[in-house]
C-alpha cells in the first residue's frame, strides 16, 4: 500500500488527519501545490479508501461523557457464530465506541464511554450483561488519558512526515 502514495500524499495526510477542516486552497499551500492537483490527489486517496471519512471530535467532557471504561469480555463458547452474534449485539450499543476481537485469556475489549459510575452500572448490568454469551467480564475504569489521539503513524511509511 505505501507505494501507491509519495511523499506529497503523505504530507496531505498528515495535515488532514490532523485537521479535517482544512481548505483546498490550505492544504495545496502548505504541501506546495495548486488546488487542482491537490484536489485530485485528495479525491484519489478517497477513492483507493486510503482517506476513509472525515469526521468532527467532539469534546466528551464538555457534554458530560467522560466517565471511561475498557471492559475485556470472554465468551462462555468462543465459536463464529456466537462471535458475531456478540460483535453485532455491540454494534447497536452507543455506549461501545470501540470494540476489538483480541487474543489472551479474553476474546473482546470494549471502550465505553457514558456520564458516571451509576450509568455504567446501568449499561454493564441492564445491556451489556443482558447478552447470554458472556462468560466473563472485567472493567478497567479511566482515571485520566495520557494520551488519545485518532492520529496514525504516517512515517512509518514516509520519511515526509516528521516525528510530532
Amino acid at each position: 500500500m505505501p507505494e501507491i502514495i509519495d511523499n506529497i500524499d503523505a504530507k496531505i495526510l498528515h495535515l488532514i488527519q490532523n485537521n479535517a477542516g482544512l481548505s483546498v486552497a490550505d492544504i495545496s499551500e502548505q504541501v506546495g501545490l495548486s488546488s487542482s492537483p491537490c484536489w485530485r490527489r485528495i479525491k484519489r486517496m478517497e477513492e483507493l479508501g486510503i482517506i476513509e471519512n472525515r469526521v468532527t471530535i467532539l469534546n466528551r467532557s464538555k457534554l458530560g461523557l467522560d466517565f471511561e471504561v475498557f471492559v475485556a469480555v470472554k465468551l462462555g463458547l468462543p465459536n463464529r457464530a456466537n462471535m458475531e452474534r456478540f460483535e453485532k449485539a455491540v454494534a447497536r450499543m452507543p455506549e461501545v465506541i470501540q470494540c476489538a476481537v483480541v487474543t489472551g485469556a479474553v476474546d473482546f475489549m470494549l471502550r465505553i464511554v457514558t456520564k458516571d459510575m451509576h450509568s455504567y452500572e446501568d449499561f454493564l448490568r441492564e445491556t451489556l450483561l443482558s447478552i447470554d454469551l458472556i462468560s466473563d467480564v472485567q472493567s478497567r475504569i479511566v482515571l485520566r488519558q495520557s494520551k488519545d489521539t485518532n492520529s496514525i503513524p504516517l512515517n512509518l511509511i514516509s520519511n515526509a512526515v516528521p516525528r510530532l
